[in-house]
């Protein structure tokens, strides 16, 4: 028995060592492993694709009315009748206010009879004047008789043009006792009431006329984006569109369109050295005067369009201690550069690159906490931004496609 428990003791000294041998083989296969290159980090980018793109710019300002008209008498008097209602509309012409006329028609009949008094003595002077004339190369008269019946001839023909002025001044002041509407449009209230007195040309006006449809909407665009539009236009960055270039969308207080678009007029030519801007001016109808004067208004107003627009995703750009924008580019060979950026503005939740970017440049939009410039990494594509439902766009104009 002893001797068979000895014959197995070399057996078992051997696979002892054998487990020697097999266990650090294994502990360093581990630790090649955790030693061994990371894994390749993963990011999203967005592929450049150069496209056409709408330039505009939202500018506030306020409507203003396209007529206005502030009634005035022109005669002095008492009111007898105000002739309308307030807030109404009226129409050009229209009877306002009625003025005692009772002086005015005095005065008038008081010319009509002077000038027919002096229309009735112009006979007797012409003959008179004609015989003198007559004698006078008969030598039955002096030339100094003659030439004073001459004179009171023309006396009686000025006398005849003179009280025909004023009849003529005395008509023209009984129709101003009629203060009649001199354009048409909506009439606000009344500043006086039945048997006020007024006066000619007073400072304070009866009522106030204002026309509507169509209304001036007049914003202000500052100088300096006047400039950098020109710059994009010489340069070819941007062209103009003349076939809608004038068209301008006007937003509404509580977020809503205009349903019609409005039409630019001008632009001032004169900066405001206050503001450092001018006045833009645009026309807009108004049938149911749903802009009403004073109003404050935003105005998309389109500077051009841009052929080949470089647009990338706003959280693709980050900016520099010194807040100048720059971005991540993954190259052809996998790896990550710098690109500085230059923008031009903001379009929606993209930016508008004006250098830095060209076409097929694919730019990382997420990951970019994980990665540095000259780092490997794997770029696939980015799916966009995810959201619950689609933004409400029930309130805004029809637009044509491009």
């Amino acid at each position: 028995m002893f001797s068979h428990e000895k014959g197995y003791r070399p057996l078992a000294w051997i696979a002892a060592l054998l487990a020697l041998a097999i266990s650090p083989a294994g502990c360093g296969s581990g630790a090649g492993q955790q030693m061994g290159l990371p894994p390749v980090p993963e990011v999203a980018t967005v592929t450049i694709q150069p496209r056409q793109v709408e330039l505009t710019t939202e500018l506030p300002g306020r409507t203003s009315p396209y007529l206005v008209a502030e009634i005035r008498p022109q005669v002095n008097g008492i009111i007898k009748k105000r002739l309308f209602k307030e807030g109404s509309d009226v129409k050009a012409g229209q009877l306002l206010y009625q003025i005692d006329p009772a002086p005015f028609q005095v005065a008038l009949d008081s010319a009509k009879a002077s000038l027919g008094k002096a229309q009735a003595n112009l006979p007797s002077v012409r003959l008179k004047a004609e015989r003198y004339k007559e004698l006078l190369a008969e030598k039955a008269v002096s030339k100094q008789d003659t030439d004073d019946a001459a004179a009171a001839m023309g006396q009686a023909q000025a006398e005849i043009a003179y009280w025909q002025a004023q009849v003529e001044a005395a008509r023209i002041n009984l129709g101003y006792t009629k203060v009649t509407a001199p354009i048409s449009g909506r009439i606000g209230k009344s500043n006086v009431t039945d048997g006020a007195l007024v006066t000619a040309y007073q400072a304070m006006f009866l009522a106030t006329i204002q026309q509507l449809d169509p209304i001036y909407v007049d914003v202000a665009q500052s100088s300096s984006e006047l400039l950098r539009l020109k710059r994009n236009l010489e340069a070819g960055r941007v062209r103009a569109d003349g076939k809608d270039g004038k068209k301008v969308c006007i937003l509404l207080e509580d977020g809503n369109y205009c349903p019609a678009p409005g039409t630019l007029q001008f632009r001032d030519v004169t900066i405001d050295p206050s503001t450092g801007s001018f006045t833009l001016r645009i026309m807009v109808p108004n049938p149911k005067h749903l802009l009403l004067p004073g109003m404050f208004v935003r105005a998309s107003v389109q500077e051009g369009i841009a052929q080949n627009a470089i647009l990338v995703p706003q959280q693709g750009v980050t900016r520099t201690p010194k807040g100048e924008p720059e971005a991540l580019v993954v190259n052809d060979a996998g790896k990550v550069e710098l690109r500085m950026l230059k923008l031009d503005r903001a379009l929606g939740d993209q930016w508008l690159v004006s250098s830095g970017l060209k076409a097929g440049d694919r730019v990382v939009v997420e990951g970019m906490l994980n990665i540095r410039p000259g780092a490997t990494v794997k770029a696939v594509a980015w799916e966009g931004p995810k959201t619950a439902a689609a933004p409400d766009k029930s309130n805004l104009p029809p637009t044509k496609s491009k």
